[in-house]
């Protein structure tokens, strides 16, 4: 281990304002099972969770067979708006594309994925922004539990080869923020994503904007 820090970010609701793909990948998921699409609500307060999770804890009647079709219908969904839609279907949030080349410009820091998107998702996401190239290690729903399970973070700690009490978990849910404590990392919750600033009170810190954000991460980080 070394004294490189990490700075892992979840990705829906704190990179990147995915909600227009969201809803309409997950439409399509129930549709294709003739079921009634959720509330928008509903839908935005899953985001983070893994997909089969998701889907189950949204359509808890169905059986483990229809969640998993419906899975692969918003997976195949999401993936073809990607594909199609640039930037406008999941914009990144104002300023964060700067703090993301401004913290990987630095030597000492090393940046992160932990995501409940699938590892193909997370592909189509980085190939339609172009963020190739920034985050040393990519922690995604195939591969752990889902969120608040804390296998993300000391997998990504793990990989990148840095102490967890240098490295810092950035996320817009409750989610991330658990799984943050679980894994013995510090936290900052950003107050422009899925879930109220009520909920996100266990942060170590809660930021409303990206300049706010880049001076919790290096006051954390240099604590």
């Amino acid at each position: 281990m070394t004294d490189l820090k990490l700075v892992i970010f979840d990705v829906d609701g704190t990179l990147v304002d995915s909600q227009a793909d969201i809803l309409a990948s997950m439409a399509a998921a129930f549709e294709t099972e003739g079921l009634t699409s959720p509330a928008r609500d509903a839908v935005l307060g899953i985001v983070g969770l893994s997909l089969e999770t998701a889907i189950a804890r949204l359509a808890p009647e169905q059986d483990a067979a229809t969640v998993s079709r419906m899975v692969e219908v918003y997976k195949d969904r999401y993936a073809a708006l990607r594909m199609s839609g640039g930037t406008e279907g999941s914009p990144l949030y104002p300023g964060m594309l700067d703090l993301l080349h401004r913290l990987h410009a630095q030597d000492e820091i090393l940046l992160g994925i932990a995501t409940g998107k699938s590892r193909r998702g997370l592909k189509a996401l980085i190939d339609s922004l172009d963020l190739h190239g920034l985050f040393v290690t990519t922690q995604v729903s195939d591969n752990h539990p889902s969120k608040p399970h804390p296998a993300m973070l000391l997998e990504a700690v793990k990989e990148a080869g840095v102490m967890a009490r240098n490295a810092v978990m950035i996320g817009d849910t409750t989610y991330d923020i658990d799984m943050a404590r679980a894994a013995g990392l510090r936290s900052v919750a950003v107050g422009w994503g899925y879930h109220p600033d009520e909920a996100l009170a266990g942060a170590d810190r809660l930021v409303h904007d990206a300049a706010a954000l880049e001076t919790a991460i290096l006051t954390l980080l240099g604590d």
